[in-house]
């Protein structure tokens, strides 16, 4: 992430937006106009302000057109706002270091704070393609809350992606330093096969993760497993503590992000289809809420194009480009600390928002559940019984009938009459008790 700066958060826009402009003038043919519909023989039919009809096909693309432009202009409020806020840093930063996991739950449902399972250290995952920054994202994070700039980098930096160096150990840091109350996970670079991303982020996202595993691939030649085994042995000191990831940090080269754009061909589709589907892998969503997205190496682009880029990335992946899609270049300066402070706090609170229930609360739920149950085959069971005593007593009525004597046989009747039904004696009232006790 480091290089020369071309441009930073202290551009004006309005010494860039101009290409933008141009950009959307030159996009359509069909001039921005006020619409209204009109009935006309039964049929909707759009006019414009000259009363004149407009296809349909024209107005999607009217329409599309001002949604871009919208949407780009969202884009570009967002760095205004951080300018202005910015002179509010310390406050936002003060928020982020007093953190501690369970204190932005939102008691929804009738639930409360101790009904969840709220973690000791609230853990957030980086993942990216190669070379993409998650480790110099690190650093910089770090670095705004240690309030040191001469400190040493915590995560080793790799500056030259082509030889193959990397993170291949999982890296736990926390932030701050000495804090438990949340920590940041640097993982190994995407690869370009999705089902080994599928495969490696499903291990992660299920069984959790340690500080110093070892992550092996199967496109791993054997010349690098060997290597990679000998320094784990060397090392020593995988933690033996299991971390449940409670929300995800996807990494973008806003750079090689520019150049896909820019670029017609299997390269630009192969890259950004491996993004796409990588980032909308059903392991890295909780429930319908997807990653927050980070996009680096902006100190290289115009901030035209890092405005770009947010726009087309957001559009790609389906979400927010202005408040999902955080543009955080290498520059020390109050507007990127106040994006950094800004993507923790999206982080973390909607992480708070998916944690687990408490074992007891799902036991409680299904004793509930099971309780309805068993209330229900108790009025079956007297249902039930209730015809049984019914046809036993018919049976015994019938079993008291007299035959039906031959016509030449007079039947005297019995001075004491027959019951024609002999009812069993039941204890109606001691029923009705045992029904009201299961209620």
């Amino acid at each position: 992430m480091g290089g020369a700066t071309i441009s930073s958060f202290n551009s004006t826009p309005e010494e860039e937006v101009s290409s933008v402009d141009q950009d959307f003038s030159n996009s359509s043919s069909v001039k921005p106009a006020y619409l209204r519909k009109v009935e006309d023989g039964g049929l909707n039919v759009k006019y414009n302000e000259a009363d004149r009809p407009i296809s349909p096909s024209s107005l999607d693309l009217e329409v599309n057109q001002r949604r871009r432009q919208n949407t780009y202009v969202e884009v570009w409020q967002s760095y205004d706002r951080l300018r202005t806020r910015s002179k509010n840093l310390e406050e936002a930063k003060c928020k982020i270091s007093s953190y501690a996991p369970g204190v932005w739950i939102e008691e929804l449902g009738g639930m409360k704070l101790s009904d969840y399972d709220v973690p000791k250290t609230t853990s957030l995952l980086l993942i990216g393609p190669k070379g993409s920054g998650k480790s110099s994202l690190i650093n910089r994070i770090s670095k705004v809350f240690d309030d040191d700039e001469s400190s040493s980098e915590r995560a080793q930096v790799s500056y030259n992606s082509l030889l193959g160096d990397g993170t291949y150990f999982i890296q736990e840091y926390m932030i701050p330093r000495g804090s438990t109350s949340f920590c940041l996970y640097d993982t190994r670079s995407l690869s370009d096969d999705l089902s080994e991303n599928i495969e490696m982020i499903k291990c992660w996202m299920t069984k959790g993760v340690r500080h110093g595993e070892l992550v092996i691939r199967e496109s791993d030649g054997s010349d690098l497993r060997k290597k990679l085994k000998r320094k784990a042995r060397g090392n020593g000191c995988q933690s033996c503590k299991v971390r449940i990831i409670n929300f995800v940090i996807f990494v973008v080269d806003g750079l090689a992000f520019l150049k896909s754009m820019d670029t017609d061909g299997n390269t630009k589709t192969q890259f950004m289809q491996m993004i796409a589907e990588t980032f909308n892998c059903p392991y890295l969503s909780f429930k319908d809420d997807k990653p927050v997205v980070v996009v680096t190496h902006g100190d290289l682009l115009s901030l035209t194009d890092r405005a770009r880029i947010r726009v087309h990335l957001g559009k790609l992946l389906g979400i927010s480009p202005a408040k999902q899609i955080f543009d955080i270049p290498e520059i020390c300066e109050p507007a990127t600390d106040l994006a950094i402070v800004d993507l923790l706090r999206y982080s973390l609170e909607h992480a708070e928002r998916h944690l687990p229930c408490k074992k007891w609360i799902g036991d409680k739920v299904r004793s509930a559940s099971l309780s309805g149950v068993s209330r229900s085959g108790f009025i079956c069971l007297y249902i039930i019984l209730g015809i049984a005593i019914i046809i036993a007593c018919m049976r015994h009525a019938h079993g008291h009938h007299p035959a039906k004597p031959p016509p030449h046989v007079h039947f005297h009747h019995p001075a004491k009459p027959i019951p024609l039904v002999d009812w069993p004696k039941i204890d109606w009232h001691k029923i009705r008790h045992l029904w009201l006790d299961e209620s």
